[in-house]
């Protein structure tokens, strides 16, 4: 504490304690008339004292000692006169000593009285300014706390804004980044579609040239079924199908259908595998599965996905397999193009190398549906005659095959949709599905 805060402090309480004691019995020392006038009085009288009876002195010479002398004896003689007077003087100066002392001791008293009622406030002073100190320090701690909190409060709205926004740009960032995949994934299609284009292509011109030039081909001739009366037409059946049937994702999740069937099997065929669709669709589920068919293109293509295939007629394959060999059989767009008084021979065989409880699943246009003849079956220039249902499940009954289930596939109004505004009824009647599945069990 330094002197102008220590002297403003001791000038507060003194102004305090006169406004206590403004007219006591005790005066305060500040408020006693200043003495010093009556001391310079008081010096003066008592030299003027001293000086009574004295003569005042003269230079020397016969004439001045003369002179002193007279006065000193009239001094003299008047003694017994100014005797009173002096006493009186004597005593007079007496009472102001006296009254000079009784002046100083009050104001000493009354400077001890101011400073112990100094020190008493000084104590109450000291212990309220502890207190303001307390309580201030409690006001600069708590404003502390809640400038801590405002602070902690804007650094955690700060910090969700700044991971709501990279959150928000890590979104933008994932769906673009997706977008660029999808296009990227869709060019990469484009490309691989134009690069099948170019190998049919490819393939049909050596074909063509093949043909033309009649040289020996370097793979072995296709096998023919047997009773047909000509070999298959020579044009590029991969892009036939893939223009007519479909890509083959179609066609899997199509054939998605049939799982439960074969599901838990252990040796399965597929007659007219084809580009292998059922033949993947058995890979993924672990059901050990081969397939055959006539094209040695769609054979190479299984191969080189992985897949068992192999260049065969349904009629020999079948005769060669032992009977109960196998466990499922299934057939998709294939009986339509078989001669119609083959189609009993190939359930037979396929009856017969079916263990108890195996399953043969059949896949063909439904004639039932009309619109299969405006714009599907013909399509295939191989296709001899469409196979009723009740025909198919026919020929099953007579080669022991029992708990016969008919299912239609790709409803027709999926791809005409102006059949919608056909009565139902008539619709499903006549525009039903466009493929049909019959499904029987060895029993």
């Amino acid at each position: 504490m330094d002197t102008d805060e220590l002297t403003a402090i001791l000038q507060e309480v003194r102004d305090r304690v006169r406004a206590r004691n403004p007219k006591g019995a005790t005066a305060a020392a500040g408020d006693l008339p200043d003495l010093m006038p009556l001391l310079h009085a008081r010096d003066a009288a008592e030299a003027k004292v001293a000086s009574i009876g004295t003569v005042n002195p003269r230079a020397g010479g016969p004439l001045n000692w003369l002179a002193q002398r007279a006065k000193k004896t009239i001094a003299r003689a008047l003694d017994w006169h100014v005797r009173e007077q002096v006493e009186f003087n004597r005593n007079v100066m007496a009472c102001v000593q006296a009254t000079l002392e009784a002046l100083e001791e009050i104001r000493r008293s009354a400077a001890l009285e101011e400073l112990k009622d100094i020190r008493t406030h000084w104590v109450d002073w000291h212990q309220e300014w502890e207190h303001k100190l307390v309580v201030n320090e409690t006001k600069l701690l708590r404003g502390l706390a809640e400038l801590n909190a405002a602070f902690q409060h804007r650094a955690g709205l700060a910090e969700a804004t700044f991971r709501d926004q990279v959150k928000s740009q890590h979104a933008d960032f994932t769906a673009a980044l997706e977008r660029s995949l999808k296009r990227l994934w869709a060019d990469l299609e484009s490309v691989r579609l134009d690069y099948e284009r170019l190998i049919h292509a490819e393939l049909r011109v050596i074909r063509q040239r093949t043909a033309v030039t009649a040289t020996a081909a370097a793979a072995p001739a296709a096998p023919r079924l047997q009773g047909q009366s000509s070999a298959p037409p020579e044009f590029d059946y991969g892009r036939f199908a893939e223009r007519f049937r479909g890509p083959e994702d179609y066609v899997k999740n199509g054939q998605q259908f049939y799982l439960p069937y074969f599901t838990g099997r252990r040796e399965v065929l597929d007659i007219g595998c084809g580009r292998g669709e059922f033949l993947e669709l058995m890979r993924e589920a672990g059901v050990p599965a081969h397939g055959i068919d006539l094209s040695w293109e769609s054979v190479g293509l299984c191969r080189q996905k992985g897949l068992q295939a192999e260049a065969a007629d349904v009629f020999g394959y079948l005769a060669d397999q032992p009977e109960g060999s196998l466990d499922g059989i299934f057939s998709a767009q294939v009986v339509e193009h078989l001669p119609p008084d083959r189609l009993p021979d190939m359930v037979r065989l396929a009856a017969s190398r079916l263990r108890r409880d195996g399953v043969l699943a059949i896949e063909t246009p439904n004639p039932e549906c009309l619109a299969i003849f405006a714009s599907h079956f013909y399509l295939d220039p191989t296709h001899t005659r469409p196979v009723p249902h009740a025909l198919l499940a026919f020929y099953m009954e007579e080669y022991a095959l029992g708990g016969i289930e008919v299912h239609r596939l790709s409803p027709a109004i999926e791809s005409m949709p102006a059949l919608a505004g056909l009565p139902q009824d008539f619709r499903e009647a006549f525009f039903g599905g466009l493929d049909y599945a019959i499904i029987g069990r060895k029993l």
